[in-house]
């Protein structure tokens, strides 16, 4: 209290020296007063020491840390709460860029897991071009055997072999022409005549006609097979020449003879076995799968029992032009089942491909045939010697 008391006492002193300007003591000599002296000096630690104790105070209040209520404090209280929040932030957006990442992974998992389903679950299409690419295999080896059986009658006949109407002379041959002919194909003109029971209107005359060999890609049944052979037969050889047998075989000219007949049944069967390539692709020999006979229904046609090689594949080109379920099949396709579509139908072109090549090749044989034939007939083999003249002496 005392400390307090003197610290006021000397801080009005010099309050009141400042504020009343009193003018200073005026002495000739110095005068010393040791009594103030040390009270002045005692005024001056006490005014120092309050100072001193009020810098510190304010300083303390500013800058001590352990004082929770210094400026120092609450700043750094602040700053470490600021340090907080950006480092909540930092794990929060470490969090939420994790949280995304792992959307993400499993988005583009999903998409790729659809990605794979498309490309290994095999398409409707697919299958039915499957389907019916086995169907074109095992027609194309069913005509393949027609062929070779047709082949396997009609060379013997043409060469007139053991057996066959011509070995026993031209007239034979002609009379079992007469006689296919009338019991199959019999027409109102010659049942009129009396030789013959009229047959069925589309059976009449289908041995002359184009339409039973070309008229439709399968030839239905064993009757329209048989129409389809009488035609090429009347088309291709229809009266077989008698065969060579005994001296006229074994003579000199019989020889000669014989060698042009084989010529000429070589020329024959090849012309005949186009023919029996045609028939034997149209002739039918397999089952129509469910999808090939809807096609044939939409298009207006009756599903026949059994399919042939020409039919089938026909179905197969037509199927990718005209029919809707293939279109909207396209259009709902994944790409990978695009991609494998259109490897099928490259691959169809080249099988394409290679049956018009197979048919080139014949058709250059038939030609060198005929270019041989026409060489042949126009070669002369001998020339003409001069005539002697004599001389009238």
């Amino acid at each position: 209290m005392t400390r307090q008391t003197l610290l006021a006492s000397v801080g009005g002193v010099i309050l009141g020296g400042f504020l009343f300007n009193a003018a200073p003591a005026l002495a000739d000599l110095p005068v010393i007063d040791f009594g103030t002296d040390t009270i002045l000096q005692l005024m001056q630690t006490a005014l120092t020491n309050a100072i001193t104790s009020m810098t510190t105070s304010v300083t303390n209040a500013l800058t001590d840390l352990t004082n929770p209520a210094s400026v120092s404090s609450l700043l750094t209280a602040g700053f470490t709460q600021n340090a907080n929040y950006s480092k909540a932030q930092v794990s929060a957006q470490q969090q939420i860029a994790d949280a995304s990442n792992t959307s993400m992974a499993r988005f583009d998992r999903d998409i790729r897991n659809s990605q794979i389903r498309d490309q290994q679950t095999p398409n409707v299409q697919s299958c039915t071009a499957l389907d019916s690419g086995q169907v074109v295999t095992a027609a194309s080896l069913q005509g393949w055997r027609t062929s070779q059986t047709i082949g396997g009658v009609m060379d013997p006949r043409g060469e007139a072999l053991l057996g066959t109407p011509a070995y026993y002379g031209e007239g034979q041959a002609m009379q079992a022409a007469g006689q296919v002919h009338l019991s199959r194909y019999c027409s109102t003109t010659e049942s009129a005549a009396g030789l013959c029971t009229t047959a069925a209107p589309a059976m009449q005359n289908a041995d002359q006609r184009a339409s039973s060999l070309f008229g439709t890609d399968n030839l239905i049944d064993q009757n329209g097979v048989n129409a389809a052979n009488d035609y090429g037969t009347n088309l291709i050889q229809p009266i077989v020449p008698a065969a060579l047998r005994g001296d006229q075989l074994t003579s000199v000219n019989g020889q000669d003879a014989a060698a042009r007949r084989r010529a000429y049944n070589a020329r024959m069967s090849l012309a005949r076995s186009a023919i029996d390539l045609a028939i034997g692709q149209q002739a039918p020999g397999v089952t129509l799968t469910a999808q090939q006979q809807q096609l044939l229904a939409n298009e207006g046609l009756t599903p026949p029992a059994s399919g042939s090689w020409l039919q089938s594949l026909s179905l197969e080109v037509t199927r990718r032009i005209s029919d809707v379920g293939w279109a909207a099949g396209l259009q709902a396709m994944p790409p990978a089942s695009v991609e494998r579509e259109i490897a099928t139908e490259l691959a169809l072109s080249n099988y394409l491909a290679l049956q018009n090549y197979r048919v080139t090749l014949l058709n250059a044989t038939i030609g060198a045939s005929q270019l041989a034939a026409t060489e042949e007939a126009t070669f002369k083999t001998t020339t003409q010697m001069p005539s002697p003249s004599i001389a009238a002496n």
